[in-house]
């Protein structure tokens, strides 16, 4: 049976892991949200977010973006190539519900598969 669980080894933990994904990465981007990618050589996708208090002010609005892209990760992991991601959001995300947002990044997620198998 295929695990949907969200494990720490699927997220990049350390600054190192973060600053490999940014050396020549393959993009999948939209006005509110932008995903870097590399192959890491594992046997399944790692990801890790990047929500900047200066796009998004209140705590509450970062987790909740957070909570809806890391759900959205969660499902659509065994679709996604044996990449590292990195999600970089911008400020109009907000104006984004939750249905919204998670149609936007299950679309980036296929954009971003297509780049790596494509």
């Amino acid at each position: 049976m295929t695990s949907y669980t969200f494990s720490r080894e699927l997220r990049l933990l350390t600054p190192a892991q973060f600053k490999s994904v940014f050396t020549d990465p393959k993009k999948a981007s939209s006005a509110e949200i932008t995903l870097l990618a590399v192959p890491n050589g594992l046997p399944h996708p790692r990801i890790g977010l990047t929500v900047a208090k200066r796009h998004v002010k209140r705590a509450n609005q970062r987790n909740r973006v957070k909570r809806v892209i890391r759900e959205s990760f969660r499902l659509n992991q065994h679709q996604l190539p044996a990449i590292d991601i990195v999600v970089l959001v911008r400020g109009g995300v907000l104006e984004l519900d939750n249905p919204q947002l998670k149609t936007l990044v299950d679309k980036l997620w296929r954009k971003l598969s297509r780049r790596f198998n494509g």
